[in-house]
């Protein structure tokens, strides 16, 4: 296992033999993967290339099956075409042995009557097939070419060592005709070629054994086989072109509307609800036409439906909403006049002017949310962004969460806003979404720390609010941006809280191209995470916090299984603080009056977009700091979509 580095980033190879391989298989690989895509992607293309293979597949079988057949047959018919004439040829050489000169007769040339009779008869023999065989005798005691009588004899330049050395074996020892396949030679120079041998054992004039073989060439069967393949091949290949051709034209009459159907699928989805499919015909085909456009139809005038509810639903919201401003202003003049008065009023009197108070502030922010969802919902909220400095917009949200924090017993700690975070956004946008993320922290802290982290690397820019509170069960992380949802219904409000405040934070972070995802877990507390990219329309890629913090309570089993160094005590139990005395302490920084930052480094994003639940983070990289520090360099993966 090796390590090394891409992308700035740090990065483990488990290939044996290190990156090398890998890039390498990647070099390969790169040029199939068009071939591989449009095979993945074209079902007509395998199709037609399955039926050519196939095709293929059965011409081939059939053609070494008819060839088979073919040579057989030739071979067969010219076997019983060379026992035929081999036969009569032996006869005919016997009869000439009995009918011959007596022995020791000298003939012309002044060899012996065994020699001359010998040589005339393989002339005599090969005379009555010129071109179809030829003749050889052998003497049965002969290994080679020698003088006299010993001396093998041939037409037609055939050297005597076609004969194969088997087959001479065979007829010494037997007395029938032996027949085999071989290599016929000539001594004139003349080309090898494949031949049928017939042998048969024999007695010459002087009654000595001596062997007579016919050796019949297979040129024309070789021709005509290899007719036969040529016509076979060519008969192969037009077959599998024609029904390569047929498969394409059968499969295009189905694909063709598919893939029609497909296009108008994707141009519906796209929002062009008038799109239909051309019907001619009245085949499966076309009843098919016929129920996609009956289904677009239906869809089209039920999404008209649900638009129209939806458009009526906003204006009467939006309506509502500014309908209800002028007698909300009235009712507002009139109750602070109430309240003004109230020391002039009986106890119950004075405590119902500062109830209705409290709850026409309430009824006015949930008018404001309102109208700001109508606005998000009509596409109407509009982004003014200018570079900022995150710091200063973090420490105007937790300058106004103070005094709440220091009604629940809690402290809201910031750590790095040692070097400045920089983004293109909306101040305004930012510091409501932060503010609400704040207060929910506080309120559901339990009177523990809050923790106001902040990042930056590459392009994004990150803010993480950590509370140390009940946490979210599973599932609830997806959730918990509802629209007036509530993770328990039972609790109260205790800052008057509309139930909108997360849609219209995850809609700012939405307008501003960001992220904003949640983690928890029972008991453990939760983070929110605001990740914001640098420039205006720079999409982001990853964030520079992870949103599984350092101190969950999985990344501390895991540190504890890995045996993490005694020395390491930057993360502590919070001592008991007003309000917790009977929970037990979660590990958070310990309380001191400064909390030290970070020293600025290159951070790698960390996450990619999600849908905010809780992800696995791969062990994060070796930490350093003293006590009580709160760095948090990450590595670590985070797979959900962001809102």
């Amino acid at each position: 296992m090796s390590r090394f580095l891409q992308g700035g980033r740090l990065f483990q190879d488990r290939t044996p033999g290190g990156p090398v391989p890998r890039l390498l298989m990647r070099w390969v690989r790169r040029p199939l993967l068009p071939a591989v895509r449009l095979w993945r992607r074209n079902l007509q293309l395998r199709v037609v290339a399955g039926t050519l293979l196939m095709s293929m597949g059965v011409v081939l079988l059939l053609g070494f099956v008819v060839i088979g057949q073919v040579r057989n047959g030739l071979l067969d018919a010219k076997g019983k075409a060379a026992q035929t004439q081999a036969a009569g040829g032996f006869a005919a050489a016997q009869e000439k042995a009995n009918a011959s000169l007596a022995p020791g007769t000298e003939g012309p040339d002044g060899m012996t009557a065994n020699t001359s009779w010998r040589t005339e008869l393989v002339d005599q023999l090969a005379s009555g097939g010129k071109n179809a065989f030829n003749v050889v005798a052998l003497s049965a005691d002969s290994v080679g070419e020698g003088a006299g009588s010993r001396a093998p004899r041939g037409s037609g330049s055939v050297e005597a060592a076609s004969v194969p050395e088997r087959l001479r074996q065979d007829v010494g020892k037997g007395q029938g005709a032996f027949q085999t396949y071989s290599l016929i030679r000539y001594s004139n120079g003349n080309e090898s070629q494949p031949g049928l041998v017939v042998g048969k054992r024999l007695y010459d004039i002087d009654q000595q054994p001596y062997e007579l073989y016919y050796l019949f060439p297979l040129t024309q069967e070789e021709k005509s086989l290899t007719l036969v393949k040529t016509t076979l091949a060519t008969a192969g290949l037009f077959v599998v072109v024609l029904l390569g051709a047929i498969a394409w034209f059968v499969v295009r009459q189905v694909v063709t509307p598919v893939r029609m159907a497909a296009g108008i699928a994707e141009r519906l989805s796209a929002g062009k609800l008038q799109e239909r499919m051309k019907v001619t015909g009245e085949d499966d085909i076309a009843r098919l036409g016929e129920a996609f456009n009956k289904m677009a139809q239906n869809l089209q005038l039920k999404i008209q439906q649900l638009e129209e509810l939806s458009r009526m639903q906003r204006r009467f919201v939006s309506d509502v909403s500014h309908e209800l401003r002028t007698p909300l202003t009235t009712v507002r003049m009139a109750a602070d006049v109430i309240h003004e008065a109230r020391a002039d009023f009986d106890p119950i009197t004075a405590r119902s002017a500062e109830l209705l108070g409290d709850q026409l502030d309430r009824f006015e922010s949930l008018l404001s949310d309102l109208l700001e969802i109508s606005r998000f919902d009509a596409g109407a909220a509009a982004l003014e962004a200018e570079p900022i400095d995150l710091r200063t917009v973090v420490h105007r949200v937790i300058g106004g969460a103070e005094p709440l924090a220091e009604r629940k017993g809690s402290r809201i700690l910031v750590v790095g806003d040692d070097q400045p975070v920089i983004a293109e956004a909306d101040a305004r946008r930012v510091e409501r979404v932060l503010r609400n993320l704040v207060v929910n922290a506080v309120e559901h802290g339990e009177g523990r720390d809050v923790i106001v982290r902040m990042g930056v690397a590459q392009g994004a820019v990150a803010v993480a609010v950590r509370d140390y509170g009940v946490g979210l069960k599973p599932g609830e992380a997806t959730r918990v941006f509802n629209r007036f949802w509530r993770a328990d219904p039972a609790r109260a409000r205790t800052t008057g809280g509309t139930g909108l405040g997360l849609s219209i934070a995850v809609e700012d972070a939405r307008l501003h191209g960001g992220w904003l995802q949640a983690w928890g877990e029972p008991g453990g507390g939760s983070q929110f995470r605001l990740t914001l990219p640098r420039t205006a329309d720079e999409p982001l890629r990853g964030s520079p916090i992870p949103l599984e913090p350092e101190d969950s309570r999985r990344n501390r089993e895991s540190r504890e299984r890995d045996e993490a160094p005694a020395g390491d005590n930057r993360l502590l139990s919070v001592p008991n603080q007003s309000g917790a005395a009977k929970r037990s302490p979660l590990p958070v920084p310990a309380r001191s009056s400064t909390v030290p930052h970070p020293a600025p480094a290159s951070v790698h994003p960390a996450a990619l977009p999600g849908n905010g639940a809780r992800v696995v983070a791969r062990p994060a990289p070796e930490r350093s700091g003293g006590a009580g520090s709160l760095a948090q360099t990450s590595d670590q993966e985070d797979t959900t979509r962001g809102y």
